[in-house]
């Protein structure tokens, strides 16, 4: 018996080549966690290198109750590419620091560490996760955890509010931005983050220096008295929808919701699965003789 599998021809089905593609707190296993969405950004690409760079699985708000196929879906794509020889290193965050345990464990192209740095084009490039200078992590816990806590109702409540406002054909809003953005102590934090990394980064001599955990995707130079430095922030998987790419010798910050590539994508390897089962029907017609 013989099948016809179709190709698509078109260039929408490609996928994108990319050197390096970061991403950071999607938070899997959380209420927050748009993996359907990131499911569809790492299927239209090909990157030679992924960095995770921490609190990809959120052991935090881990439930038996609550873990999605989506969420697995993502897991089981990114044991794929290591299986495909993608380069993948795993940097461990604040919501999956029971990694921690394992770090320096390396099975093929797959590889778990706490930091990593990277010479790209002559120039060294720090990454880590972020939560080694937030305070409450370091001295109380408990406290950061009830944070956490309190920043995943609010998605949650977010959410049911953003369901209303598209049904009744308004604009999404997102509370925890507003928050960060108005609240005088929320931005003085994401400041002194950034400045911190920045200021280390510089002392070192690295060119770039990039972080995750405060969920703000960014790219700007940093300068003070000793240097400069290009910090970047990969964002997150919960509101932004952002990465970090590299390619053609420069980063650049990624937005799900402003990619056309990934929505032709998804559209014409659907159209190609549909389009392949109908074929095989036709195949099995004839095959029996059936008309």
């Amino acid at each position: 018996m013989e099948f016809c599998n179709v190709k698509i021809k078109s260039s929408a089905a490609e996928k994108r080549e990319i050197e390096i593609v970061v991403i950071s707190d999607v938070h899997l296993g959380a209420i927050g966690c748009h993996a359907k969405e990131l499911l569809q950004y790492l299927r239209s690409i090909r990157p030679k290198m992924l960095i995770l760079n921490g609190d990809i699985i959120d052991i935090w708000q881990f439930r038996k109750a609550f873990f999605p196929k989506s969420h697995l879906m993502v897991i089981r794509h990114l044991t794929g590419m290591i299986a495909k020889n993608t380069k993948v290193i795993y940097i461990t965050g604040n919501h999956d620091e029971l990694m921690r345990k394992f770090v320096k464990f390396n099975l093929g192209s797959f590889k778990l560490v706490n930091k990593l740095l990277l010479d790209i084009d002559g120039k060294k490039t720090w990454i880590f996760h972020g939560d080694v200078f937030d305070i409450t992590m370091q001295y109380s816990k408990w406290l950061a955890k009830l944070g956490s806590f309190g920043y995943d109702l609010l998605i949650l409540i977010n959410s049911f509010v953003n369901f209303l406002l598209t049904g009744l054909g308004k604009e999404k809003i997102s509370f925890s931005k507003r928050v960060k953005h108005s609240v005088k102590r929320a931005v003085s934090y994401i400041d002194k983050f950034e400045e911190t990394a920045a200021g280390i980064a510089i002392s070192k001599g690295y060119a770039n220096v990039i972080c995750g955990h405060i969920h703000q995707p960014v790219m700007r130079k940093i300068t003070n008295s000793q240097g400069e430095v290009m910090y970047l922030n990969s964002g997150d998987w919960v509101e932004n929808l952002s990465a970090l790419e590299f390619s053609s010798n420069q980063w650049s910050v990624y937005n799900f919701h402003d990619d056309p590539h990934v929505k032709a994508y998804t559209e014409a390897t659907r159209q190609s699965h549909s389009l392949s089962d109908k074929e095989t029907f036709q195949n099995l017609l004839k095959e029996f003789e059936i008309r």
